[in-house]
């Protein structure tokens, strides 16, 4: 056959020949040809494969409190700061994280949204009562009269003797508080970028029972088209309510009303003087009883363990045997300092022991209301959620960087006080989600998979089951086997296939962080005759150091520099994991389990404070700690 016949034979071939897209196989007839385990480690994977970093709790000067000590940014600036861009603090200082945050919660005060810019504006409501004449025209006069406007309102409001009527233009039903409430909305939604950054939307009910903390912060996995359905709820009568059951019931109809999704976070117990977690009578007189735990059981799964006002883990008269229990405590009394802290406040105060109490009455109700996660945040009153201390701009505008902060008393009266310098830089919440969008990371704080740290972000696994060994931790990724064989934080144990639980546990440092110091597990159970007790079990830890007589591991060392702020990561472990057996595991009792993970001493805010601004700082200001990370608690029951 001529050339020129061969090359047009075969050209006539393929012209009418099946294209390769014509043979070419469905994805769903290959997946029959490999079938069994996937070798790729990310095919089918099902459990959540990253932490995503945020703050639940943030206030710009749209909040009463933090308007009245001068911040006049709104929710664009709190929210341009979260997701990493330089802003202007209110202060005039510029100021911008060392990495974005994934998330964060626009959570003002419900009770006068908004009225603090009428107030400074002198507006004609303001002035037609008596307290608001007398509260502008110290603002407008600055200085001391300011400041002791800002003090008389926070003391009126705490007292629930605020004018009525000067409330109703600040409460839901009004059109001033409709159209603050519309603004914020629609900003947190401007600012949502699904897959990149959630701005979620909520809300801080401020619950004060003669000065004693029952804040709440309410945080909806709704955007715009439920969240304006209703607006929040407040807390001073007659439309509203100081009692965290009225919460509860306006969680209910706003879910029912609107088709949405809330929950309520309490934070501060230790401010509360005993009454965030009550044992078998609440504030009013009314009992614990099975009414109230379900509904707290039902709408609290996570407290705020760590923020700017003091840690709430445990205290040293609750936990004597915790050589780490006295952390960044604040046990003065409540924030208004109306009544001096007595020892026996504290049991209602503190997330471990509330965790233990919540045996106790669920052996009296059949319902635990103290099942929660834990969670971090820092509660500014900045607008800016900085939780870092070599970052740290405090926790109001007139305690944002200055040689002078750390001496001047956050709050002082004939009671006590509150020294400046006592503020902690704290904290973040860690949640383990499949992705960073409203629906999954809400979704993981109502099943609690979630940790707090005091500003770190240290990556944190903790796995509870009954079959783990030390092979499931030769692994880069031990998640795999977290999930398979138990079940993650915030979770109840499945049911005993062996004698003990074991837990399998993980951590690696910060990555621009300090090392890591050891992790130690909590435990905390109820015996048979209602006794409530608690071990801290010291699992894991860095160098060469060995437990003491009675399972010590002794202190890590110190390489802070006093002089230059500064610290080396010469000693520690940049990570730490273990399986670790309850050794003193008893199948008839209840018990819950949580691991703490502690950093390698670290300068203090105040310690940047001297070298960066020359402060001068008060002979007992610490200037060390050791940060940390607490992980939601895993639960064990005897009925399974």
């Amino acid at each position: 056959m001529a050339p020129r016949l061969l090359i047009a034979s075969v050209l006539c071939i393929l012209c009418t020949a099946p294209t390769f897209a014509q043979f070419k196989p469905s994805e769903e007839s290959l997946q029959g040809l490999y079938p069994g385990k996937a070798y790729s480690p990310f095919a089918k994977r099902s459990f959540p494969s990253q932490v995503f970093w945020g703050d639940s709790h943030v206030h710009t000067g749209l909040s009463v409190d933090a308007g009245l000590f001068g911040n006049t940014t709104g929710v664009d600036t709190m929210l341009r700061f979260a997701r990493g861009e330089e802003v202007i603090s209110a202060s005039g200082q510029p100021v911008k994280l060392s990495r974005p945050l994934d998330w964060v919660v626009t959570t003002e005060h419900s009770d006068g949204m908004g009225m603090i810019t009428d107030l400074t504006d002198g507006a004609p409501n303001i002035l037609a009562s008596e307290q608001g004449a007398r509260w502008a025209a110290g603002l407008q006069e600055g200085g001391e009269a300011s400041a002791a406007a800002a003090l008389d309102l926070i003391t009126t409001f705490s007292q629930g003797k605020v004018d009525p009527d000067l409330m109703a233009d600040y409460s839901p039903g009004s059109p001033i508080y409709a159209s603050i409430w519309e603004d914020i909305v629609n900003t947190v939604e401007a600012y949502n970028d699904p897959g990149d950054f959630t701005a979620f939307i909520g809300f801080e009910w401020t619950s004060l029972i003669r000065g004693n903390n029952m804040h709440r912060n309410v945080i909806l996995r709704d955007g715009p088209q439920r969240a304006l359905q209703m607006e929040p709820m407040i807390t001073l009568p007659p439309v509203g309510s100081p009692d965290p059951m009225a919460l509860y019931e306006w969680l209910e109809t706003y879910e029912a009303t609107t088709g949405g999704q809330a929950f309520a976070l309490a934070h501060n117990g230790n401010l509360s003087n005993g009454i965030m977690f009550p044992q078998t009578e609440r504030y009013d007189g009314s009992p614990v009883d099975e009414a109230y735990a379900m509904a707290r059981a039902k709408w609290e799964p996570l407290y705020e363990i760590s923020q700017i006002k003091g840690d709430g883990e445990t205290h040293p008269v609750l936990s004597p045997d915790d050589e780490f229990a006295d952390y960044e405590t604040w046990d003065a009394g409540n924030l208004d300092l109306t009544e001096a802290k007595s020892p026996d406040m504290l049991a209602g105060e503190y997330a471990r022991e509330a965790l233990k109490q919540g045996f106790a009455i669920e052996a009296r109700t059949g319902v635990n209301p103290y099942k929660f996660g834990f969670s971090g945040a820092t509660d500014s009153h900045t607008s800016l959620a900085t939780a870092d201390s070599d970052n740290y701009f405090g926790k109001a505008t007139n305690a944002e960087p200055s040689p002078t902060r750390a001496q001047h008393p956050f709050t002082k009266t004939d009671q006590g006080e509150f020294p400046g310098w006592s503020l902690v830089a704290s904290g973040y919440t860690g949640v383990w989600a499949e992705e960073n969008t409203r629906a999954s990371l809400w979704d993981a704080m109502v099943r609690r998979e979630v940790y707090a740290t005091t500003g770190p972000r240290m990556v944190v696994r903790f796995f509870g089951g009954w079959e783990f060994t030390e092979n499931d931790l030769r692994s880069r990724a031990p998640a795999f086997a977290g999930y398979e064989k138990g079940v993650p934080m915030g979770a109840d144990l499945l049911a005993a296939t062996s004698d003990a639980p074991s837990f399998m546990v993980y951590a690696l440092r910060d990555p621009i962080g300090a090392n890591l110091d050891r992790i130690q597990i909590v435990k905390g159970w109820m015996s048979a005759d209602g006794t409530l007790s608690e071990k801290v079990y010291d699992v894991a830890w860095s160098g060469d150091r060995a437990p003491d007589a009675e399972g010590k591991v002794p202190p890590v060392g110190n390489t802070v520099d006093i002089e230059a702020a500064n610290y080396t990561n010469s000693i520690g472990a940049s990570e730490l994991g273990t399986v670790w057996t309850d050794p003193d595991f008893d199948p008839d009792m209840h018990a819950f389990y949580y691991a703490r993970v502690i950093e390698i001493p670290t300068p203090r805010w105040v310690l940047y404070d001297k070298v960066r601004l020359g402060a001068e700082l008060p002979e007992e200001a610490v200037l060390v700690g050791q940060e940390r990370g607490y992980t939601s608690p895993i639960w064990y029951s005897p009925e399974g």
